[in-house]
């Protein structure tokens, strides 16, 4: 596939893949890398001009399906790589693709660092509340008291919220989203990476095979846009953590949280002040070879 596509129109085609989608009829992940997709184009970004990190998962089974730089990690290692990618070469666009067991639970250390450190990445979060790689175990989403494969008698531990999650560790850019609607999860994906910070997007993700509690009817019947929510003000954390908290009925999804004022992590280090050059280029080889003769 070509990639000299410097100053012509891009579409979502340019970041189609040759190799076929294995994911279940009716999975979420159809529409999120759809919505993906279709924001890069938004942006006339070239498959050159991004970088996308992979966890383990239904999630990261993506990796080969989309036109762009890719790196798959361990499970739970999205984000690190992510993070250094971004203070290495701040010119490319880096995203941080996770499920809710990678990002939730093996990963939740790494989220915490990026969003404190402000890294200028956007981390896109998978939350079908279950591990649907190795066929419906819980995760940290899972709603308490629901039967899984690995929990026949259902959760006994509390469900995390991530958003809820995000906006107390201080993310500067926090959004929810649903698989079920790919024009919202599209215009949010790109408000995301135009912001100036970590940016993290949750998406509610329908698996059509091991979650049948909170499937694509359920949500349809709880989602609301939180533009139609009357004097919401987005820049006020106390009232984004009380709106998306799990004991309200409805589910909001939009843009939850902005701060425009926040720098992210490698404009507020001192000595890189007025440098234009990035780290990657300032790399240098140097001669070890007297070095190495100490030890032979």
């Amino acid at each position: 596939m070509s990639y000299n596509l410097r100053n012509k129109q891009v579409t979502a085609l340019n970041f189609n893949s040759p190799v076929k989608p294995t994911w279940c009829p009716g999975c979420g992940n159809f529409a999120i890398f759809g919505a993906l997709k279709s924001a890069l184009a938004d942006q006339n970004l070239t498959p050159t001009d991004v970088l996308i990190t992979f966890d383990i998962g239904c999630n990261g089974n993506g990796a080969d399906k989309i036109n762009v730089y890719g790196f798959k990690g361990l499970h739970g290692r999205s984000i690190p790589i992510a993070a250094g990618a971004y203070v290495a070469n701040r010119k490319l666009q880096i995203i941080a693709i996770g499920g809710d067991g990678g990002i939730m639970d093996e990963g939740i250390h790494h989220l915490i660092h990026a969003i404190r450190n402000n890294y200028d990445i956007t981390i896109i979060m998978h939350d079908n509340e279950n591990f649907g790689l190795t066929t419906g175990q819980e995760t940290p989403t899972t709603p308490k008291n629901q039967p899984m494969v690995a929990s026949p008698w259902g959760v006994i531990a509390e469900r995390l919220n991530p958003v809820q999650f995000a906006l107390i560790a201080g993310a500067t850019f926090v959004a929810q989203g649903f698989s079920g609607d790919q024009k919202q999860l599209k215009d949010l994906i790109v408000a995301a990476m135009q912001h100036n910070g970590c940016s993290f997007i949750h998406i509610f993700q329908h698996c059509p095979s091991y979650n049948k509690f909170e499937d694509q009817d359920w949500f349809k019947k709880r989602i609301v846009n939180i533009d139609k929510l009357n004097g919401y003000d987005r820049t006020n954390r106390i009232k984004a953590i009380e709106t998306v908290d799990y004991s309200n009925e409805k589910r909001y999804t939009g843009v939850i949280f902005e701060d425009k004022t926040a720098l992210p992590f490698m404009d507020r280090i001192p000595y890189r002040k007025g440098k234009k050059s990035l780290l990657k280029d300032e790399v240098r080889v140097y001669n070890i070879e007297e070095i190495l003769e100490e030890f032979v």
